[in-house]
């Protein structure tokens, strides 16, 4: 199973660079652009003024910047105009790409907290408000010792902090699922039990590709195994993940379809 599917993607990153800029710009404008739709939907729905929406937003926010600090410039390359990039904007490029992908560790293990407040009560919009905050604060700040000691132990440091911000917000998203689950289990009625774990299908299914994919990464990368493969991952984790994200609460979610309906309808 491990061959086929290293084969697979091997033969993703064989694909011509034609191919590749089609298959990245048409991921690229779906992800822009079905963020950029909950945004509308949320700010526009009145219904959808509650903590839960308020931190998809944010993750919709993020995913926008997340794939606009790598994709454009992969589609630059892949079309031969522009083949080398500048040391400064290779260092912007990666602080950008690996703070916005610690805040969105950390707003992910918020979001988890959330759902298992949304079980018992509602979340007060001005602790959504300072959690959505905290988020940036521990992830944009995260990355800066790495880019300070560039030209230093850069590979153990890294390592370091992603082992310290990973496991930190992978620990709080355990906790309040453990919780989650526990509660759930504890609803006398069945179509309770349902409701509730309705609430947090979407965000567990967005948590479960986010936190694997990584794992696998951060695997293949300390046992330096398989380097096309890891690249492949790579490349899938940038580019896939965030344009799959935006259908999964669409599609998930019976609030979202609701007001996507309501806004078809009156246009």
């Amino acid at each position: 199973m491990d061959t086929d599917n290293e084969t697979l993607l091997q033969d993703f990153l064989s694909l011509g660079p034609s191919t590749l800029f089609m298959l990245f710009l048409v991921m690229y404008v779906l992800t822009v652009g079905s963020n950029m739709a909950i945004l509308m939907l949320v700010s526009t729905s009145h219904q959808l003024h509650t903590p839960m929406y308020f931190f998809l937003s944010n993750l919709s926010f993020l995913e926008i910047w997340y794939t606009t600090t790598a994709v454009p410039k992969a589609l630059a390359i892949l079309l031969g105009r522009s083949q080398t990039i500048s040391f400064t904007s290779c260092l912007l490029q990666m602080y950008l790409v690996f703070s916005l992908g610690c805040t969105e560790y950390f707003l992910l293990a918020a979001m988890a907290y959330d759902r298992y407040l949304a079980i018992w009560t509602i979340m007060r919009s001005l602790l959504a408000a300072q959690l959505a905050l905290g988020s940036c604060v521990c992830g944009f700040p995260a990355i800066v010792v790495p880019m300070a000691l560039i030209s230093v132990a850069i590979e153990l440091v890294a390592s370091v902090i992603a082992f310290v911000v990973i496991l930190s917000s992978c620990l709080i998203t355990m906790i309040s699922y453990i919780y989650i689950i526990s509660t759930i289990l504890r609803i006398p009625s069945t179509s309770g039990q349902s409701k509730a774990f309705s609430k947090c299908s979407s965000h567990l299914t967005v948590v479960l590709i986010w936190y694997g994919s990584t794992i696998f990464l951060h695997v293949r990368t300390s046992i330096k195994d398989a380097l096309d493969l890891t690249e492949a991952v790579h490349v899938l984790n940038t580019v896939v993940t965030p344009v799959l994200n935006p259908f999964i609460y669409t599609l998930c979610n019976k609030e979202v379809r609701e007001s996507l309906l309501k806004k078809w309808k009156g246009k």
